[in-house]
Order: C-alpha cells, then sequence, then structure tokens
C-alpha cells in the first residue's frame, strides 16, 4: 500500500521533513516514489506539490495522521482533523500506580509464581482457630480524614470602605517582631 507520509532530515534539534510518498512497509530514510514536499515545523511551513499530492490520492494511496492534518491545514483536502498524538497523563502526584494497574487484594507471590484468589469473597465460615493467613491481613478500617482548621484571614479594606487610620508616627516605631518557632 503507497503511503504519503514525513522522512525526517536536518540537524539534531532542528528537524525539517520531506513529504514522500512510498510503500508503507518500507524504511522512509531509503528510496521513495516521489518527492511530494517539504515541512519546517519551527516554521510551520509547508511546501507541497499539491497537483501530485491529488493524483497520488486518487490512484488509492493513504496518509499518515501527521499529514492528513497538514494537508486540511494547507486546504489541500477537506475534512476533519485526526487526532494524533496520544498523551498519557499520571494519576497521581505521588506516583503511584492507577487504580486498574494495581495488584488484587488477594495476590501472593510465592516463589516468582503469582497466585490470585477470586475478588468474590466466600460464604463466611463457621468458627474455626485463625489461620496464618488471617492473621496476616491489616486491618481494613478506614483512617478518619484529617481536620485542618484555618485560621481567620484579614481581609484588605474594599474602595468603599476607609483604610483604618494610623497614627502619623507610625512609621517611626515599630515594634522589633518576634522570632517565628
Amino acid at each position: 500500500m503507497l503511503t504519503i507520509r514525513l522522512s525526517r532530515v536536518g540537524k539534531k534539534k532542528q528537524a525539517s521533513f520531506k513529504v514522500i510518498i512510498s510503500e508503507k512497509s518500507k524504511d522512509t530514510k531509503g528510496d521513495y516514489l516521489e518527492l511530494l514536499g517539504y515541512y519546517n515545523p519551527h516554521t510551520n511551513k509547508a511546501e507541497l506539490k499539491a497537483d501530485r499530492i491529488k493524483y497520488w490520492l486518487g490512484k488509492g494511496a493513504q496518509t499518515s495522521g501527521t499529514i492528513h492534518n497538514l494537508l486540511i491545514d494547507q486546504k489541500i483536502i477537506s475534512g476533519e482533523k485526526i487526532k494524533v498524538a496520544n498523551i498519557k497523563k499520571k494519576s497521581a502526584k505521588d506516583g503511584s500506580q492507577p487504580r486498574d494497574e494495581q495488584p488484587l487484594v488477594g495476590a501472593k507471590t510465592s516463589g516468582g509464581k503469582e497466585e490470585v484468589k477470586s475478588e468474590v469473597p466466600a460464604a463466611p465460615k463457621t468458627q474455626e482457630k485463625p489461620t496464618v493467613a488471617a492473621a496476616e491481613k491489616p486491618a481494613e478500617q478506614p483512617a478518619p480524614p484529617a481536620v485542618k482548621q484555618e485560621a481567620p484571614k484579614e481581609t484588605a479594606p474594599t474602595a468603599t470602605e476607609k483604610p483604618a487610620e494610623k497614627p502619623a508616627n507610625a512609621k517611626e516605631k515599630k515594634e522589633p517582631s518576634a522570632p517565628a518557632n
């Protein structure tokens, strides 16, 4: 299948691209059928041969996602842009695993093998001696939420209110501030 795509050229940290058409399975650095233009992402300047691109698209050539969006920006083809980048966000600031990637509660590791217990709890058994596995389980009591009390904030006077009057010699008398502990 023929694909219109980018081939990187240029120095380190100064990438520019050739717009080429080649077989999808071939390397972009190797041989290509035709050079269709150039694209510089730093200046957002694109020099494209619109008539040759339309010709190859008419013959059934496909475009990469980035080229598709570039052709729409240059108004060579019409349609909607394709979402190209898939950026993953971290789930928590502390670097903990996302909830769906956390190991199951009953998972045990022994000798490199992983045994996973069923997520559905079994029916409660009659009272028997506590087993070693039951003693190893931590108590499942949620910690009480920490209550944070804030000191009342002083507000600045608004435009309609007058600021508190200061004595005329207030600049001269400054009390030494106590060191904060």
